[in-house]
């Protein structure tokens, strides 16, 4: 649930609104949903699936939900994450296109490089955030493994992961707000994530993410939605040798740390990025009042 993020490169995240003007009005119209037309299209015809899409077939109940109007938008979106560099690979390129933003995104503009919020003082973070975060975990979300997603708000991400791990793999979303995981539940259900939760290798919990959920650990990549003081131990246990965590710590001043647990089980970090997310704290604190 990222606010805001500043990368320590110029290259990389650095999608501020000024950034924008490079971009074609058009294109940008087109992300914002304004009044330019879209570009003409050849007659109509089945849209082609992507090899993630054929891997978690039946998807086409949730035609429905995929207009090809919402799907042209997601997909200029991370195009334009891949002109930024926070899209570096055809593997987070193909994720991002199938598991469309809008169905994740409960009001407001989907298609733009910001968090939104999601209610219960809980956002979805900007697209360049889970772009740089699926970069930074992809070698360790390839078929048959195990993925966690602390904090996992829309289910946006897990919903990624998922994808990537395949029904052969595991990805679970805890967050300590039940209405959030209702939510998340129903946003998967129209995406193109939903036969995975239907089978169960995809799944949202009620639990405290300083806790981790042990019932399905270990786990080849976790993801911290939130920023933590220092990093909780029970994740550090429940991190498999060989895994990745990727997480911020810090209060008032954040950074997005790299955690990797080498096969003797020690650990190496490193610091990617400042950002600023909202908070790893409990439920209580959570619902206050900002």
């Amino acid at each position: 649930m990222c606010l805001a993020a500043a990368s320590a490169s110029p290259a990389r995240c650095c999608l501020s609104p000024s950034s924008s003007a490079v971009l074609p009005r058009r294109f940008l119209r087109g992300l914002l949903g304004g009044p330019a037309a879209a570009p003409a299209r050849p007659s109509p015809s089945p849209p082609t699936t992507t090899p993630l899409l054929r891997r978690c077939i039946p998807f086409h109940r949730m035609a429905q939900y995929w207009t090809q109007a919402s799907l042209d938008k997601n997909k200029a979106l991370v195009d334009y994450l891949k002109q930024y560099g926070a899209v570096r690979t055809d593997k987070v390129a193909e994720v991002m296109e199938t598991i469309d933003r809008a169905l994740f995104v409960p009001e407001g503009a989907p298609y733009i490089d910001s968090p939104m919020p999601i209610g219960f003082n809980a956002t979805i973070s900007a697209p360049h955030m889970h772009a740089t975060c699926l970069e930074l975990l992809k070698d360790h979300l390839q078929p048959g493994m195990h993925a966690l997603d602390v904090g996992s708000g829309s289910g946006y991400l897990t919903a990624c992961f998922a994808m990537m791990v395949g029904p052969e793999g595991r990805a679970v979303g805890i967050e300590h707000i039940p209405e959030i995981v209702a939510s998340a539940i129903e946003n998967v259900q129209k995406s193109a994530a939903a036969p995975l939760l239907k089978d169960g290798s995809l799944s949202f919990h009620v639990a405290d993410g300083r806790l981790g959920f042990p019932d399905d650990a270990p786990y080849d990549a976790i993801h911290v939605g939130a920023a933590a003081p220092e990093i909780p131990q029970h994740l550090l246990d429940q991190l498999k040798p060989g895994g990745r965590m990727v997480i911020p710590v810090g209060t008032y001043f954040q950074d997005l740390q790299v955690v990797d647990k080498n096969a003797d089980g020690s650990i190496s970090i490193r610091n990617d990025a400042s950002v600023r997310y909202v908070p790893l704290t409990s439920r209580s604190a959570q619902l206050q009042d900002p």
